[in-house]
């Protein structure tokens, strides 16, 4: 087992919530559509800079977008 956690993220309904395709918020961002993908299904992490540039497009704390999974005892 891995001890690395797992953190998920709600960046798929926040832009299904504002209308925006992957294209049209990586757009907004300065990113790739790519990097929106890789994000979404967790392949990627973001920096710190790109989580509060995504939070403040949803205009939402960084925490509604990204939540560490608990890790098992």
């Amino acid at each position: 087992m891995s001890d690395v956690p797992v953190l998920r993220n709600t960046l798929k309904v926040q832009r299904a919530m504002h209308e925006l395709t992957q294209a049209g918020l990586a757009e907004r961002i300065n990113v790739s559509r790519k990097s929106i993908n890789a994000i979404e299904t967790g392949n990627m992490v973001p920096s710190v800079v790109l989580a509060l540039k995504l939070a403040a497009t949803f205009n939402v704390p960084v925490e509604t977008l990204f939540q560490l999974e608990p890790e098992n005892p």
